[in-house]
């Protein structure tokens, strides 16, 4: 078991309250729990299935050097790199 975080933006209803549903949520839109890997890789199928227009970033607790890892679902400026097997993350530029 280790820690999960997600965060979540304009994602629809349904989802929210299927994150409800295994997490605890926090603030609008952050979710947080000590889940198995295997819950884990369920919720982020339901995330996938469910985003529509929104997008949603998952971080869980992990042994590497960083101590943890991340995904992410949806559109957004940030988008995660592997830079020497260290990810980190890179803004996309400004669409003006």
């Amino acid at each position: 078991m280790s820690m999960l975080v997600v965060v979540t933006e304009n994602v629809p209803p349904r989802l929210r309250g299927r994150l409800a549903i295994w997490l605890l949520e926090i603030r609008a839109g952050v979710y947080v729990g000590d889940v198995s890997k295997r819950v884990r890789e369920m919720i982020w199928e339901q995330v996938e299935a469910m985003v529509e227009d929104g997008n949603v970033a998952m971080s869980w607790a992990t042994n590497t050097e960083s101590g943890f890892d991340f995904q992410t679902c949806g559109e957004n400026r940030r988008v995660p790199i592997d830079y020497d097997g260290l990810r980190l993350v890179s803004f996309l530029p400004d669409p003006e």
